[in-house]
């Protein structure tokens, strides 16, 4: 992990710091090289060429930015899409991993 991602997640609860790295994992499986994780504007960020996913850390919950998560609204009954087009899990809920694969597929372009 990129050592300012890793200092980023330092100010959060084991809870959320695991659920940023089981997304984090899936970004990783999926992508069609492997992305670049870096901090833009203090996010950390997974840029495949142009293309990123974007995870936001928050007490309780991580907002993914996700060019692709808007389109799959329909498939995450029970999941929070913000207004700005970011789905919400929040540490209570399961991880809709298969949908995740899907969006972050088709976000990079694989």
């Amino acid at each position: 992990m990129n050592e300012q991602v890793s200092e980023y997640l330092t100010k959060f609860s084991c809870e959320v710091t695991d659920l940023f790295q089981a997304v984090r994992c899936i970004i990783f499986d999926v992508a069609p090289a492997p992305p670049q994780e870096c901090l833009w504007a203090k996010l950390p960020s997974y840029y495949v060429g142009t293309s990123f996913v974007r995870l936001i850390a928050f007490k309780d919950h991580i907002n993914i930015e996700a060019k692709a998560a808007a389109e799959h609204k329909k498939d995450l009954v029970g999941y929070k899409m913000t207004p700005k087009g970011m789905l919400q899990i929040f540490i209570d809920q399961e991880i809709p991993a298969d949908v995740l694969k899907q969006i972050f597929a088709e976000t990079f372009g694989s």
